[in-house]
């Protein structure tokens, strides 16, 4: 049977995995370290198989697990993998490329009419999403982990990452696997940008990401599930040139409720300043409500670059 969206009332707020706390949003002691944010402790694995392939979010600036994709508010971290220190990129750029301006507080608007504008103002980076979907902060960075180096103790885990997201049915499936009380939910898909360092060319960041996604958020850990597409060029409405890739999962084992199948979309391309920067698209497959490939490839179209104010 299909995931369905949970009861909006099963269980008010959002829960970090762990030891039971008093009622109240969960806290963080001190602001995240600059170099960005710290890989945290994930839940324990059930014996025999993988742990839930979920995506939890917590308000205020806690960090929330569940495994595969953790979400996290940052301030003035990065959504890079080594999360290395590095200078980061000027939030502000030489006129906009392919984007409308916004009268007000100098954002885009959106290029399809009716639809929600996502910025990712470090980046410098916009595209647009339907109405339904639902943004997070522009400080927020989303990520998924390699549970077998994560279990033995590895802080450079992170397989893949995306910062500014959005999502679609962000409580789409909730569930309590380890039966403690601890409610975890996945959303139905998200979408997202980043900057990738230590590549060479569009073609492997496109490459590579798109086949993380699809085995850190739901295949593992059978790699041999995840097959990815040819990587082909594409050119966003706005004259972006870059590299699009895609990969899917087909017959993970399925051993919770709200494990599924798993597919994924990213493109790829050298920013005004030369860095790789990516947008990307995870979301579940072979299930009712998934995304189309067309949406997708609509919201892809979009994906813009724009000059941040100071404001942003």
């Amino acid at each position: 049977m299909d995931p369905q969206e949970p009861n909006p009332y099963l269980r008010p707020g959002y829960h970090q995995p762990g030891p039971p706390t008093q009622p109240g949003p969960a806290t963080q002691p001190g602001p995240p370290s600059p170099q960005g944010p710290p890989t945290p402790p994930g839940p324990p694995n059930r014996p025999g198989g993988p742990s839930t392939r979920v995506v939890a979010l917590v308000a205020a600036l806690a960090v929330v697990v569940a495994a595969g994709v953790t979400g996290f508010l940052v301030l003035g971290g990065d959504e890079n993998d080594s999360a290395r220190p590095g200078p980061d990129r000027s939030t502000s750029s030489p006129g906009p490329r392919g984007a409308d301006r916004r009268g007000g507080d100098g954002g885009p608007e959106p290029t399809v009419p009716g639809w929600r504008t996502v910025v990712n103002p470090k980046r410098g980076i916009a595209f647009d999403v339907p109405a339904g979907w639902s943004l997070k902060s522009d400080s927020w960075v989303s990520w998924v982990s390699d549970e077998a180096k994560e279990a033995a103790g590895d802080e450079d885990n992170r397989l893949a990452a995306m910062a500014a997201p959005a999502y679609l049915k962000e409580r789409w499936c909730a569930s309590d696997e380890e039966k403690d009380g601890v409610i975890e939910y996945a959303p139905l898909g998200g979408a997202g940008t980043r900057s990738d360092k230590g590549f060479k060319n569009t073609e492997d960041v496109a490459r590579e990401n798109a086949t993380a996604w699809v085995y850190g958020a739901y295949a593992q850990p059978e790699r041999g599930k995840v097959t990815s597409g040819p990587v082909r060029a594409y050119t966003t409405e706005s004259g972006i040139e870059g590299s699009l890739a895609t990969a899917a999962s087909s017959g993970i084992t399925k051993e919770g409720k709200c494990d599924t199948d798993g597919k994924a979309t990213v493109f790829a391309f050298k920013d005004r300043g030369g860095e790789f920067v990516s947008w990307a698209f995870h979301g579940a497959k072979d299930v009712r409500e998934e995304i189309p490939d067309a949406t997708v490839l609509k919201i892809l179209g979009t994906v813009r670059e724009y000059e941040a104010s100071d404001g942003n």
